[in-house]
């Protein structure tokens, strides 16, 4: 469903990666692999279209992304290193507001089923300021139970996490591959997914 086409990328005078080809299908786990500077956030974010490529083309479903545009985002979900949540508003308005700019429809009831998912029971309605790192990151993590994206692009996801949350998100992400969905995601911490194989690509 995703294909990657001789893809290069330069950032300033240095090369990151270049004839980078491969494919993921319903059910595949990614992990990008590579030290800092090798290009691993370089390489989701064109996958996500958010930069475009020196070469080289990404496909989703046989079409290229650059074609596709709204109808791709659609069906993708990008965590970065950042939350790109409002701290001033509560959990439950930053999920609301994060499903109105991905254009589907959301109610409090799977809001509130989502964060309590997440382990944010009794803070739902709490502005995010006033949560902790890792619970700000649970916030964050709880788009990818109210969306219906089968690509999840995840850049360091664990990040901020306790061990608690770290199992979670193995959880979560075992349902989703079961369920035909994939997922390409970089992290400095193991990730474990009982029953998947997890495929490597490194850009070291």
């Amino acid at each position: 469903m995703l294909e990657i086409s001789e893809l290069a990328c330069t950032r300033g005078d240095h090369r990151l990666f270049s004839g980078l080809s491969f494919s993921l299908s319903e059910g595949e786990l990614l992990q990008v692999e590579g030290v800092n500077g090798s290009g691993k956030t370089s390489l989701l974010r064109t996958l996500c279209g958010f930069m475009m490529p020196e070469v080289g083309v990404v496909r989703w479903r046989g079409e290229d992304i650059r074609k596709l545009r709204e109808e791709y985002h659609a069906e993708m979900i990008y965590l970065g290193h950042l939350n790109a949540i409002k701290d001033e508003l509560n959990a439950l308005e930053n999920l609301h507001i994060n499903a109105g700019l991905a254009g589907y429809a959301l109610d409090d009831k799977q809001a509130i089923a989502a964060l309590r998912r997440m382990g944010l029971r009794g803070r739902e309605t709490l502005p995010v300021k006033v949560l902790s790192q890792g619970q700000r990151r649970r916030v964050a993590l709880a788009r990818l139970l109210v969306g219906n994206a089968p690509l999840w692009i995840l850049d360091e996801p664990l990040t901020a996490l306790d061990v608690g949350a770290v199992i979670l998100m193995q959880e979560l992400i075992g349902e989703h591959l079961a369920n035909k969905g994939m997922v390409i995601y970089t992290t400095h911490q193991l990730l474990e997914v009982a029953g998947v194989v997890t495929r490597r690509l490194s850009l070291s």
